[in-house]
């Protein structure tokens, strides 16, 4: 599938109805199935059982640790190996460049505390940029702004390393090079810096996380005029829809998605986020995998990426904990939309009222190759305590700290204790949701 392809494809199934949209998943499901037991030996062995004639419940749910363990044998393409993945991130001039000249090579956050190594391959990427082109606006009125004013995007993220937004935009600044409306700010850089930035390129659309973009709207010498803000990576609270709103004076929006199955929902001009159901298959599901009905809060989904050919994620385990609607949307989309409780990391406050973003935080941590999982705990406004799960436990602590001391000190937050704690990550006991940063002042 061209990329012409895929934007005709995916401009065709906007207007179809459910029962149309049922139909094209299930071939889309049995191509891919297919595909994955002709090529992944991981999915043969997986779906040994399943028969010629299965529907998707007849197929056994997969985990990131599971994928993560037999990542050779999941891949389709017996020439790439993590050994071969590992080297070519080991070089950042990577970012954005296909390993082979046929994979783009993620690695995710792991809001778990497990990140994982995604391959899209250029259909997958097709797939993205289609999606994208046709459905990340909620409201027609924004995106011809968006294209009057030259759609000069800016997105203040991590600009470092192999995550999606950083490798997407690296990948498309390499691929039209002349082109230069859009922009990646690092999200860990000092604010003046990210300031003078954003001031300097006036972008039309305004992108990031939503603890961070909170924290700039704070910022009197931010003067920028975006016609929309787009957040993702988090979840948008109201609170911080509000006051992204009063800063900017725009509309501001949302999508759910994930580095494994990519845009999963995006948001119409009701507010709801529409399932892209034509690329992805999202089922909310009880905590033994059995399905919940619609309207009923899920205790966390299974997904099933129909686009991505080199590593299928069929059936896989996402956290996350939604509720759908069947309800017909008067915005006049026919997929089904969704309800979700994402990523409620806290916003950290340091002595002299410096405040810091969680995402900042696990940018740094994640970048240390020593750590595995971690967990940061505020437990004074002066120290901290961190968790670790580490094969090389002697040298994760003391790198680990010296790259958060470097940071914060940098950020005027100097002289914080940082402590090593002999639990483990771990989940809250009540909820059972995972944090990587959290406030916890007694």
């Amino acid at each position: 599938m061209s990329l012409i392809g895929a934007m005709l494809a995916t401009k065709r199934a906007e207007g179809l109805s459910r029962e149309k949209l049922r139909e094209l998943q299930q071939r889309r499901l049995r191509k891919l199935v297919s595909f994955a037991r002709a090529r992944s030996p991981y999915y043969r062995a997986l779906f040994a059982g399943a028969g010629e004639d299965f529907s998707l419940a007849d197929l056994p749910v997969t985990t990131k640790p599971q994928m993560m363990a037999a990542f050779d044998r999941v891949l389709t393409d017996p020439a790439v190996t993590m050994a071969r993945v590992e080297a070519f991130t080991g070089d950042l001039e990577n970012v954005g460049r296909m390993l082979d000249g046929k994979y783009l090579v993620f690695r995710t956050s792991g809001s778990t505390g497990n990140p994982a190594v995604v391959l899209y391959d250029r259909r997958c990427v097709d797939v993205a940029s289609a999606v994208a082109a046709f459905r990340t606006f909620a409201r027609r009125e924004d995106l011809r702004a968006f294209l009057r004013h030259g759609k000069r995007t800016a997105g203040v993220f991590a600009d470092y390393g192999f995550y999606l937004a950083c490798g997407m935009s690296r990948y498309l600044q390499l691929k039209m090079p002349r082109r230069q409306t859009k922009i990646t700010v690092d999200v860990n850089a000092p604010e003046q810096e990210i300031v003078e930035r954003l001031n300097a390129f006036r972008p039309a659309m305004l992108s990031g996380y939503p603890a961070n973009l909170a924290l700039l709207a704070d910022c009197a010498a931010l003067d920028i005029h975006p016609d929309v803000v787009i957040t993702g990576g988090e979840l948008l609270t109201e609170e911080i829809r509000w006051k992204l709103t009063g800063k900017f004076g725009c509309y501001v929006q949302t999508h759910y998605s994930c580095t494994e199955a990519g845009e999963i929902a995006c948001e119409c001009s009701e507010g709801h986020l529409h399932i892209n159901e034509d690329w992805v298959i999202l089922e909310p599901v009880d905590g033994e995998n059995k399905p919940v009905a619609e309207g009923e809060r899920s205790h966390h989904v299974l997904i099933t990426n129909l686009a991505n050919r080199i590593q299928p994620f069929i059936r896989y385990e996402l956290t996350d904990r939604v509720i759908v609607h069947g309800e017909q949307c008067p915005c006049g989309r026919t997929t089904r939309w969704l309800e979700i409780e994402g990523r409620t990391d806290d916003i950290l406050t340091f002595p002299g009222g410096v405040r810091v973003a969680p995402m900042s935080l696990y940018r740094i941590l994640e970048e240390v190759r020593a750590v595995r999982r971690f967990q940061l705990i505020q437990r004074a406004e002066d120290r901290l305590e961190l968790r670790l799960v580490s094969d090389d436990p002697e040298n994760a602590f003391p790198e680990a700290e010296a790259a958060l001391r470097s940071w914060l000190a940098a950020q005027g937050a100097a002289g914080v204790t940082i402590v090593p704690s002999r639990e483990p990550p771990r989940a809250d006991p009540v909820s059972g949701k995972f944090k990587h940063v959290l406030r916890d002042i007694t």
